[in-house]
């Protein structure tokens, strides 16, 4: 039996979604996942981990279909509603799903896959109510494949089994202390962990209520939060960064009121992307919050986080999270004692099965039985620092391996910049030399005055060499910088 959907039947009463306009109960949720799940069973006993895609908005209907997929024993393929058809047709090949659930919305773009793949589709507004038994679905089963961005080659399917989905959702509910009394925002792309599992499925865990906007908006979202329903908040820092400067446009009387709604909250989560301090110093200016922020990937959901009582100290990611095992190991893949920089390495139920179809991948990725994350960190007096992803964010350049967040860090103090991105490329003397990319508050601004400013902030080995200036830096969908194009930018400059 599935725990997340077993746990619905102890909370029928109360509102499980509010979207489009509607509240739904987890007896609504119940009744219509099953009428899904029929209707994908279409008279088997089993889906036996046929591979679902589907692709509608964060909504009811969304988590309608994602549990209809799980109880029919099927693996639910979530695709992203912004991705290019390409993108799409990937994951459908990738995947071999057998079927794809859209929306009325999405048809057009979905159309093409019924010639190019052996694709059955499934328009969500024509499906009725069916006949027939559920089958017991033991937690053990694949539940989910999750693409990754793609940032060292093709993105790779992760597999996850309903058992490392709860653990990944135990160690937050216990962590983060959830309740049913909870109601949270979700405005995150429901394709990617964040969304799906630290918002989504931790509040139906708990009897929670979950809200969906149907379009993201910055003043709708401060609306929402005015009429003190909601009482969590997690988002990227892309996110608050917006809210931040929506924010400080307003009249004071409406930047009080906001402020004061703000400060009733229970929590507030920063995550899926490095949290610059200064984000974290204005925020706590508005809410009178210090954003929690915590360290995961698709592979493994959360595993580290700064506490829900006690210091949340910024530029760190905190403590490892319950249920969770955590060490630091250099090149050879020996744990290295406190305040030596190294891969982060991870144990625990809450890691994934494999990569879809990619054993050698998946081999590869474990050592002894810890995962290797491709993130480098150091052990800071009990709490765990990000240095930078290996491939993208430690800088190789004169001997030195550099952080490439730490020098942005301190780029974004210079009064004039809005926000930067630091990446390496290679150079035939230094291996690899430093670049940054900047984004102005003024335009009147010299990169000269920066450098200048830089002198007496960094030391020579971690000065940049060269620098852009662009309107805003390349992101995925999550509003994370994308390295890898960042990188391309520079090289593609010199040819």
């Amino acid at each position: 039996m599935i725990t997340l959907i077993n746990n619905a039947t102890s909370h029928i009463d109360q509102v499980a979604i509010k979207s489009n306009g509607r509240d739904y109960t987890y007896q609504d949720l119940l009744d219509t996942s099953e009428k899904i799940a029929l209707t994908l069973l279409n008279g088997r006993s089993d889906l036996n981990e046929t591979r679902i895609a589907f692709m509608v908005d964060p909504s009811f209907d969304y988590v309608s279909i994602q549990w209809a997929i799980w109880r029919a024993g099927g693996i639910a393929v979530p695709l992203c509603v912004k991705h290019p058809y390409t993108s799409v047709k990937y994951v459908i090949d990738d995947t071999q799903a057998e079927s794809i659930i859209h929306s009325k919305k999405y048809a057009e773009l979905v159309e093409p896959l019924f010639k190019d793949c052996n694709l059955k589709t499934i328009a969500f507004e024509s499906i009725k109510d069916g006949s027939g038994s559920l089958p017991n679905v033991s937690m053990d089963r694949r539940a989910m494949i999750i693409y990754t961005s793609g940032t060292t080659g093709a993105p790779k399917g992760v597999v996850s089994t309903h058992a490392n989905i709860e653990a990944q959702i135990l160690s937050l509910v216990t962590s983060w202390e959830w309740s049913k009394e909870d109601h949270i925002l979700n405005i995150l792309p429901l394709h990617h962990i964040h969304g799906i599992v630290n918002i989504l499925s931790c509040a139906l865990w708990s009897g929670a209520c979950c809200e969906f906007l149907v379009k993201f908006d910055v003043q709708d979202v401060f609306d929402l939060f005015c009429k003190k329903e909601i009482n969590l908040f997690m988002a990227v820092p892309t996110i608050y960064y917006k809210l931040m400067n929506h924010w400080k446009e307003l009249p004071e009387a409406k930047q009080q009121t906001i402020s004061a709604a703000l400060k009733d909250f229970r929590l507030m989560v920063s995550g899926s992307a490095a949290l610059p301090i200064s984000t974290l110093e204005q925020w706590r200016h508005i809410s009178g919050h210090t954003l929690l922020e915590r360290y995961g990937m698709t592979e493994m959901g959360m595993a580290i986080s700064n506490p829900y009582h006690g210091e949340r100290r910024p530029g760190h990611i905190g403590q490892a999270l319950s249920g969770v095992t955590i060490r630091i190991a250099d090149e050879q893949n020996n744990e290295v004692t406190e305040n030596q920089s190294g891969e982060i390495q991870v144990k625990g139920p809450n890691i994934f099965k494999e990569y879809w179809q990619k054993p050698e991948a998946t081999t590869s990725s474990f050592v002894g039985g810890w995962f290797k994350t491709g993130d480098i960190a150091v052990l800071d007096d009990g709490y765990y620092r990000i240095l930078g992803r290996n491939s993208v964010d430690i800088i190789k350049s004169g001997g030195y391996k550099i952080s490439a967040l730490e020098i942005e860090e301190v780029i974004r103090k210079y009064p004039d910049v809005k926000d930067c991105g630091v990446v390496g490329i290679p150079d035939p003397e230094w291996g690899e030399i430093i670049c940054a990319s900047l984004i102005l508050i003024k335009n009147n601004d010299t990169i000269a005055n920066l450098k200048t400013w830089l002198k007496d902030k960094l030391p020579g080995y971690q000065m940049p060499r060269r620098y852009i200036l662009q309107d805003d830096l390349p992101r995925n969908v999550m509003g994370k910088v994308t390295k890898k194009e960042l990188k391309k930018i520079f090289i593609d400059s010199d040819a």
